[in-house]
């Protein structure tokens, strides 16, 4: 069973920056894709970010493309999400979740970690 837990989430200023993390266990997660996700109240969740494990591969929103950055750490099993030149529009919980390669839904997934953008 494939765990992922998100940190880093928090208050920050228009125009701030934000790293959130996601730890997956267990170690071998080169079949998976992981993802962030966000979800504002009374929407869906949309997919911001992705990046496939085995080659490193990204997958980048419109929304987000140029101010977030995914890098991972392959040895800790940890991916990070650089979030530059934050608005408020970005107040919202991110969830990380995973997928197999290959496959439509994600079916492993964080509990979520809130992130505030003050105006």
């Amino acid at each position: 069973q494939v765990q992922l837990v998100e940190s880093g989430g928090g208050l920050v200023q228009t125009g701030g920056s934000l790293r959130l993390s996601c730890a997956a266990s267990p170690r071998t997660i080169s079949y998976l894709t992981l993802a962030w996700l966000r979800q504002a109240p009374g929407q869906e969740r949309d997919l911001i970010a992705a990046i496939s494990w085995s080659d490193g591969s990204t997958y980048y929103a419109d929304s987000v493309k140029g101010r977030f950055t995914m890098s991972r750490d392959i040895v800790r099993n940890t991916l990070f999400l650089q979030k530059n030149t934050l608005k408020p529009v970005d107040t919202t919980t991110y969830y990380c979740a995973g997928k197999r390669r290959g496959g439509t839904v994600y079916g492993y997934w964080g509990q979520g970690t809130q992130v505030t953008v003050s105006s």
